[in-house]
């Protein structure tokens, strides 16, 4: 019997089109850049901790302590950290230290034709989703998950747990318990999303998500409720909804309102856009700004099966 993709010795393999980076191993080099917020030494204390238990050697961003203004640095020197590790053939993973804002300021100079013809794993999410979507636009896989500045968070065992079974396994079987909003349904599809902003304010760029026929996966954080509704409603009128395989609705985190009550709580709010969809969609999956936040491969076929009592995301067979 032939060994499964995951296993395969400095090889990747095609999932879908896309092209999946391979398994990490003990004793490889991982990049960590700060490519959006200013972030300090001392936060990333534990993070290095766990690369070290994890057995692999860290290489620092130059600009990773940087700090100009909001951000980790200039935009010229967050730019230059991404492109070396994008470009360095022996760091084998790309971890960014936190989101915050500042990706889009130096996604569309980044050149990503190394990551493409020999793709490497590159993590993160919220901020970090402008990323995903340029990668995305190339077919390489990336890994939407938990970032170092998190991991001394509490409750974040599973979250880390997850992650580093993607890296070096390869391999995602999730099973999560029912939400009485979800549509029940089965679909087989590529994952594509993150951060619902990051996703609206991608649409007329040379990164704009591909949704057609594909799993949208969705989160937000900290945004007013009418906000959300005309970030739903912007993905409706560019036809974003349209032709949905099925929807996987994260966490929407600490969610204000208005001196005016919106009227509706954000779920309510979000399933009034999806209604009519007659696809599988399902509500509080694990994955966003709280401590369970799931490693998603973006890019990657994935079946998901909503069902009467629990929700299942796992490869492709």
């Amino acid at each position: 019997m032939s060994e499964s993709p995951s296993k395969l010795e400095g090889l990747f393999y095609f999932s879908g089109m896309h092209k999946q980076p391979e398994s990490l191993r003990k004793g490889d080099k991982v990049g960590v850049v700060a490519p959006s917020r200013v972030i300090t030494e001392m936060q990333m204390e534990k993070a290095f901790e766990i690369f070290g238990s994890w057995g692999l050697e860290v290489i620092r961003g130059d600009a990773l302590f940087a700090k100009a203004g909001y951000f980790a640095g200039t935009d010229s020197e967050r730019r230059e950290d991404l492109q070396r590790m994008l470009d360095d053939p022996d760091i084998k993973a790309i971890f960014c230290a936190r989101g915050g804002y500042g990706m889009t300021r130096v996604i569309d100079q980044l050149d990503l034709s190394n990551i493409v013809s020999k793709p490497k794993w590159v993590i993160g999410f919220s901020d970090i989703t402008a990323l995903h979507l340029a990668l995305n636009r190339k077919k390489v896989e990336s890994i939407h998950g938990l970032m170092p500045v998190q991991y001394n968070y509490m409750g974040v065992e599973q979250s880390l747990s997850s992650l580093r079974q993607l890296l070096f396994e390869g391999m995602v079987d999730y099973e999560i318990a029912f939400n009485a909003k979800n549509k029940q349904g089965a679909c087989t599809a590529e994952i594509v999303g993150g951060n619902l902003s990051l996703v609206v304010e991608s649409l007329g760029t040379p990164t704009e998500i591909d949704t057609d026929k594909k799993i949208l996966i969705l989160e937000e954080i900290d945004e007013y409720l009418y906000k959300i509704d005309r970030m739903f409603m912007q993905l409706s009128r560019s036809g974003k909804l349209r032709n949905l395989a099925g929807v996987i609705v994260g966490d929407f985190s600490q969610m204000k309102d208005t001196q005016i009550p919106f009227g509706k709580s954000v779920l309510d709010l979000i399933a009034a856009h999806l209604e009519e969809l007659d696809i599988p969609v399902a509500y509080n999956f694990p994955v966003g700004h709280e401590a369970r936040n799931l490693a998603i491969p973006l890019g990657r076929k994935m079946h998901l099966e909503v069902l009467k009592d629990t929700v299942r995301l796992r490869d492709a067979v």
